[in-house]
Formats: C-alpha cells, sequence, structure tokens
C-alpha cells in the first residue's frame, strides 16, 4: 500500500446513520481498496452547511465516536479532516459570548468589527455602519448581494456590525433575536491564532494527516485590496498555518475555486502546497462525451511538466465544478457539457443568482454520464490513471443517481443534496453485487496496491485519436491502461 493511495470520502452518517456503518466496510467489503478517507465536517458539532459551520471541533457523538477513528487507524488508514479557516458558526462558544457579554466579552475581537476595519474609509449610515467608498471596496467579491455585515445586538441593545461573508440569518422570538450563520474569525487577533492551535491539536488527535483548508482564501482582508486571495496577505497567513500544521505532523491541502485562465493552481503549487484538482471532473466527462482525450492528455502533461502535487477527484459533496475550466476549455463547450448534465436532471448553481455566471453543477456523476456504467467505469478508469491522489465520492462508487427526493425535502437552497444520499448498510451492499461497483472496486484495489503508482513514479501519457494510453513505472515496476473512448473499453497491462 503506498501513500499516493486511493482516498475515500463521505460524510459519517452516509452509510448506516453512523461512521461506524463505513468503517465495518472499510474493514470488511473495502479492505485493500482504500489508503485514506476524508471525512466531511459533520464529523464536528456544525449546525449549518451539513457541517461547514462548526460550532466546536470536538466529535460529533451523534453520528460518531473516537473508537471509529481508532478502527481505522488500526486498519493503517489515514484521514483528511477539514479546517475552517475563515469562519465559524454563530453558535460557537466564542461568538455566543460576544452576544452575551458585548464590550466586556474577551472575544470582542475575535470576530471581525465591520467598522474598526473600515474606520475612515467612508461615512457612517443611518443603520449603524460604515459604506465604504467605492475605491475602497471595488476589488473585493462579495458572496451575496450587498455589504457581508451581519448587525450583532450587545446586551445594552447597541448594535454592532461583523463582517459575514456566508450564510445569516436573522429573526426575533418571544422579545429576543436569534441568529444563525457564519462569522468571519479576525486573524489579526492573538485569539484567533490560539483558536487555531487548540484546533490542530485536537485534529491531529484524530489521527489526520492531512488538513484541508476550507475557504481559506477569504480570511485576509485588507483595506483597499481584495478580500478574496488578497495578495501577498493570503501566502503569509497560509505560511504561518503551515508552520502550525507542519509540528503536528499536518499537511495542508488549500482548497480554491478560480478559473483554468486566472492560474491560482499554479500559485499554491508554487508555494509547495498540495492542489485540489478541480479541472478533472468536467475533462473527463469531455473526454467521454467526445470521444476524445487531448484535451484530457495536455491536462495530465501539464500537472507532470510542473511537478504539481495533487488530490484528484470526479464527484464529490458540492457538484461537478465548472468555472474552473474556463480558459482551458473553449466558452462554448463548456456551456455544450453543462447543457448536456442538466438535461441529464443537473441543476446549474449560478453566483449571486446571475445568469451566465455559472460555477458547478449539482448531479451524481454517474447520473452526469447518462448513467451509462461503461462510461461511469471509463470515468473511473482515467481518473485512478491520472496523475495525483484520487478522491472517491461515496454515492459515485456505489453507483448512486440522482436523488430528487432529497432535495425536495431539503427545500429552498437544498439543490446539493441531489449527490448526498444516505444509504443504510444493506442498501450498500446490495448496490455492492452490482457489476459497476465490483469494477470500481477491483481497480482501487489495484492503484492502491501496484507499485507503479507509488510516489515519485515516471508517468507518460498518449494521445492518439480516440484512444488514450497513460502509463506509470516506478523501480521497474510498470502498468498501462490503453482506454478506447469511442468503444468505451479499456485495457490494463502490467508488470
Amino acid at each position: 500500500m503506498n501513500q499516493n493511495g486511493p482516498m475515500l470520502n463521505a460524510y459519517p452518517d452516509s452509510i448506516g446513520s453512523r461512521l461506524e456503518g463505513i468503517v465495518s466496510l472499510l474493514e470488511e467489503e473495502w479492505r485493500g481498496a482504500f489508503q485514506s478517507f476524508y471525512i466531511l465536517p459533520s464529523l464536528y458539532h456544525s449546525d449549518l452547511d451539513r457541517g461547514f459551520c462548526v460550532v466546536d471541533y470536538d466529535i460529533n457523538e451523534e453520528l460518531a465516536s473516537r473508537s471509529d477513528l481508532n478502527r481505522m487507524q488500526e486498519m493503517g488508514l489515514d484521514l483528511k479532516l477539514d479546517f475552517i479557516l475563515n469562519h465559524a458558526s454563530v453558535m460557537s462558544p466564542q461568538f455566543q459570548d460576544l452576544l452575551a457579554r458585548g464590550e466586556a466579552s474577551e472575544y470582542r475581537d475575535f470576530f471581525i468589527d465591520w467598522n474598526e476595519f473600515w474606520k475612515g474609509c467612508g461615512p457612517m449610515t443611518a443603520e449603524g455602519y460604515i459604506q465604504p467608498e467605492d475605491r475602497y471596496i471595488k476589488e473585493m467579491f462579495f458572496r451575496k448581494p450587498g455589504l457581508p455585515i451581519l448587525m450583532v445586538q450587545f446586551p445594552d441593545k447597541s448594535e454592532h456590525p461583523y463582517w459575514n461573508t456566508f450564510y445569516q440569518k436573522v429573526w426575533e422570538e418571544n422579545g429576543r433575536r436569534h441568529y444563525l450563520g457564519q462569522m468571519d474569525l479576525n486573524i489579526r487577533s492573538p485569539k484567533v491564532w490560539a483558536f487555531y492551535e487548540d484546533v490542530m491539536d485536537k485534529i491531529a488527535s484524530y489521527g489526520a494527516s492531512i488538513l484541508r483548508l476550507d475557504a481559506f482564501a477569504y480570511a485576509p482582508k485588507a483595506v483597499g485590496r481584495k478580500n478574496f486571495l488578497n495578495e501577498p496577505d493570503t501566502w503569509e497567513v497560509l505560511e504561518r498555518v503551515h508552520d502550525l500544521a507542519r509540528k503536528r505532523g499536518l499537511k495542508l491541502l488549500p482548497e480554491i475555486h478560480a478559473s483554468y485562465q486566472e492560474g491560482i493552481y499554479r500559485k499554491i503549487a508554487a508555494q509547495g502546497y498540495m492542489v485540489y484538482d478541480f479541472f478533472l471532473p468536467g475533462l473527463v466527462i469531455d473526454a467521454i462525451e467526445s470521444g476524445d482525450g487531448s484535451r484530457l492528455a495536455s491536462w495530465a502533461e501539464e500537472v507532470t511538466e510542473k511537478g504539481i502535487s495533487l488530490v484528484n477527484m470526479l464527484g464529490c459533496h458540492d457538484g461537478i465544478p465548472m468555472l474552473d475550466l474556463k480558459g482551458f476549455l473553449p466558452e462554448t463547450r463548456i456551456q455544450e457539457l453543462i447543457d448536456l448534465m442538466v438535461k441529464r436532471g443537473g441543476y446549474v448553481k449560478n453566483l449571486h443568482g446571475a445568469r451566465n455566471i455559472y460555477y458547478q453543477v449539482n448531479t451524481s456523476y454517474y447520473s452526469a454520464l447518462g448513467e451509462d456504467a461503461r462510461k461511469m467505469l471509463m470515468a473511473r478508469a482515467l481518473q485512478l490513471f491520472m496523475p495525483g491522489k484520487p478522491q472517491v465520492w461515496y454515492l459515485d462508487l456505489l453507483a448512486g443517481t440522482n436523488d430528487y427526493e432529497a432535495v425536495r425535502r431539503a427545500g429552498e437552497g437544498g439543490h446539493k443534496e441531489i449527490n448526498r444520499s444516505n444509504l443504510t448498510l444493506e442498501e450498500a451492499r446490495r448496490r455492492m453485487e452490482l457489476p459497476l461497483v465490483k469494477e470500481q472496486l477491483r481497480l482501487l484495489r489495484l492503484r492502491n496496491e501496484h507499485p507503479a503508482f507509488a510516489e515519485g513514479n515516471r508517468f507518460e501519457v498518449v494521445s492518439e485519436r480516440n484512444v488514450l494510453t497513460l502509463w506509470h513505472e516506478k523501480d521497474g515496476h510498470e502498468i498501462c491502461l490503453k482506454a478506447d473512448l469511442l468503444k468505451m473499453e479499456y485495457e490494463i497491462a502490467e508488470k
């Protein structure tokens, strides 16, 4: 088993309602198929966005136990876990202390006081917040309409604006104000950095080896500069986090979505970090649907030539990224792929609700491929032979299709649930009898165990019309995938 082996990706309750369900599969039917497991952050105490609004980083005992994590360590599986660098839940102890004590709270500057941040940069509005002059915010990117402000009421009834990039909901009940949301952390505060250290200690104690930094590029903010990937502040913050992580044996995986033409993935790789391959999901669909592997080969060649360390994937908890392909594929081709996936039942997510500013398509990968078993197997084979550490969404492995009932149950904004079906352990085991699932497991074991895939190997790719050949070699061990994208057949030769 090599350290570049496949990584399972799931929520703690994706199979069998608790993490122990997946652990039992890893001990039995899935033994030897995976080297790592990325458990999504509902492993922690959280209240929104299915884990990505963390209250605290203690284990959520309703979904998992320390025993589950210990069992995986005994199997030799390492973990990838999330650290949400930019924000915390309004239900976090720090924000609740601020609500309870106001000016007297020791966490008064743990979050970003909007008026303190923008002091001298614009007029005070009647609502009690500074409206920054356009010249100060023209480079900023806001994730929702209007300014990213949550008005927070202190015990003396005074109102204080705080920076709130993502979700918020405020309502009055029984004479009290209630909040839901994700409050941005003030990285200028020593208490925030002490909090970061405490969190990393906890995550390392769970057996993690990879720390995924969610929304990290929003954390560094400065007047008159971008609030997303602000340079050089982003790299300085990342290096500081890296120093803390390295002391705890954690390897960073910064998560960021940006178009190919912006080249941000190259900047992250140049700093020595692993990069998420958000280009691969769309490029594989493009290759399969067009019968032309040349663009996929071009990406493989670039990654190899630049020595970029990747975590690659097909499906995931979020959807199939399309914004990332801008500048790599022609705009018309990107739109054709989006239209095809929507025709097959997917949903389009647009930024700010605007049309023609595409971001991702919410769909299961199997449904995006027309629920064609041969195409799904081809996609998996291509992923496993592409450069990088392959990450496998549990529902794709189990031939999951679009779950419209889950979307309906989730209500407004529940489009992501289309690809997050919770399965019983019995249903998962039934699906493992499908030839599509059995062959994926065979490919995963091959990818996990064959020495030619080890880190530091030699890799070559050749694209000839409709045939794509991917070759790996390490210490005299070789393995080769020859994929015919028109016949939708592949052969694997090894020695």
